[in-house]
């Protein structure tokens, strides 16, 4: 009976595991896909200089997006950039996509306002590809004018109220 009892609870721990380590591999592999991106979009030598780059990019987005927005963000994205966004305080001031990019600027060493803007476009420009242009477009909603071309997306002013 013991033996019976062994077996049973070792058929049901090893497909446990084995499903925590497909799904671990999962996430690593939508991380380094999205990694790879980066690197191609942003034309970086190495994986670890896109991996910099995309961290400080998505912690300064993740204090700029909040409510449900956040939320689907978060669950769209690989499970290592959804931590970077999720963990971010909200700001406390909105800042204009001048001053977001400055900001990024900031962070990375050595970075200049021009420099800064290649960074955050190539990381931002991958979004919409990864997660979807509808998500894409309520996180824009949610931001000041002039984030969306940091996004690759035309920065369409809608017409005035009549």
């Amino acid at each position: 009976m013991t033996v019976t009892s062994t077996q049973s609870v070792r058929r049901t721990v090893i497909p446990a595991r084995r499903e925590a380590s497909e799904a671990a591999a999962t996430r690593s592999r939508a991380w380094t896909r999205l990694l790879d991106e980066v690197r191609e979009a942003g034309q970086y030598t190495t994986t670890a200089e896109a991996e910099r780059v995309t961290r400080i990019v998505l912690s300064a987005l993740g204090g700029h997006v909040v409510g449900d927005e956040r939320v689907a963000l978060a669950r769209a994205l690989p499970p290592e950039a959804a931590r970077v966004v999720a963990s971010q305080a909200p700001v406390t001031r909105p800042q204009t996509a001048a001053e977001f990019v400055d900001g990024v600027a900031a962070r990375i060493e050595g970075a200049t306002p021009g420099t800064a803007r290649w960074d955050v476009s190539s990381v931002l420009g991958v979004l919409p590809d990864l997660v979807g242009d509808d998500l894409i477009d309520r996180v824009l909603r949610e931001l000041p004018p002039g984030y969306a071309l940091l996004f690759g997306k035309a920065d369409l002013v809608p017409p005035a109220a009549r």
